[in-house]
């Protein structure tokens, strides 16, 4: 018997897993440029130096470009995980998608953006 929501099922796992590591890569990025508005802050005379403004931005960027990275890594950790799991289905569970290859590319797509941030970070 064929059942086609096992097959789905997955589908919806793999991108729950994107949308976790998108909300990892988006509290990075904010992390990262936290320290940045704390430095803009200490310039425009609205926290004085003692609050330690200038080191939090080197330690923010660290902290942002890790998170960043978690990010990333969860997406193609799901990814793999659910290419290991669909490749282990029978056949008669595979639905006949139109675009079989929609849910990788996607997964790929926002691991790549991802890894393309941290090198924004690192360098900016």
């Amino acid at each position: 018997m064929s059942d086609p929501r096992v097959f789905f099922a997955a589908e919806r796992t793999l991108l729950a897993w994107v949308r976790t590591g998108l909300t990892v890569i988006a509290l990075g990025f904010v992390v990262a440029r936290f320290g940045l508005f704390l430095n803009l802050l200490v310039a425009s005379g609205g926290i004085s130096r003692n609050g330690g403004a200038a080191s939090a931005h080197g330690l923010s960027g660290v902290f942002g470009i890790i998170l960043v990275l978690s990010g990333t890594a969860t997406i193609l950790g799901a990814l793999l995980n659910h290419r290991y799991y669909v490749s282990s289905l029978p056949l008669e569970d595979l639905p006949k998608l139109s675009l079989p290859w929609l849910s990788s590319f996607l997964s790929l797509s926002v691991a790549t953006i991802g890894f393309l941030l941290a090198i924004y970070l690192l360098f900016t």
